[in-house]
């Protein structure tokens, strides 16, 4: 092998390696957002505003938390990429198909930015409906099944609800007649919510 050959494959190596690190960088990005948006429907469903009781680290995992938001995400984000390269790749290979389709209008100077807009809109409208639909599903799972939890203080008084979920810093619970914020770490016994 040539010494150029070499410094060829090492720099392809190194394009493909910046380009696999840039898209997963993305893609972690890309996900956290969703599951800011389910933990946000999630919460929202029991009149929780769960951004006032959650860090930045709770939002991180959010997405690891729950493996249906996580396969969401995946799913999503390779959906959405595949549907662009198909739309990248079928104006490239077919381009008189392709304007048909469009009426013609991929000819327009204002397309390319019209174009992507729709996608964002389309896709952004997607989420939100999905993640409004797993909220709804999780408030009847949790009102049907969900296990009666009790929660012991300092003062040796127990509380006893339906488990909504939990933050690094508090615990949310459902009780016949409201929903409390429990800190985890601090002397305020609850926080009543609605």
């Amino acid at each position: 092998m040539k010494q150029t050959d070499e410094g060829l494959i090492k720099n392809s190596y190194e394009v493909i390696i910046g380009e696999l690190q840039t898209l997963m960088s993305i893609s972690y990005i890309i996900t956290v957002g969703i599951g800011m948006l389910f933990s946000f429907q999630k919460y929202h469903q029991f009149g929780i505003n769960i951004f006032e009781y959650a860090d930045i680290f709770d939002f991180l995992i959010a997405p690891f938390s729950d493996i249906k938001v996580l396969l969401f995400s995946f799913g999503s984000i390779f959906f959405g990429f595949s549907l662009i390269r198909f739309d990248v790749y079928w104006k490239k290979k077919n381009p008189e198909s392709y304007s048909k389709i469009n009426m013609g209008m991929d000819k327009k100077k204002w397309f390319n930015p019209v174009r992507y807009t729709v996608y964002s809109i389309i896709l952004l409208s997607y989420l939100y409906i999905a993640s409004d639909g797993y909220g709804n599903s999780i408030k009847k799972q949790i009102e049907t099944e969900g296990k009666t939890i009790g929660v012991k203080f300092n003062d040796g008084d127990i509380r006893k609800g339906i488990l909504i979920g939990k933050t690094s810093e508090y615990l949310f619970l459902k009780t016949k007649e409201k929903i409390t914020a429990i800190p985890v770490k601090s002397m305020v016994k609850e926080i009543d919510i609605k």
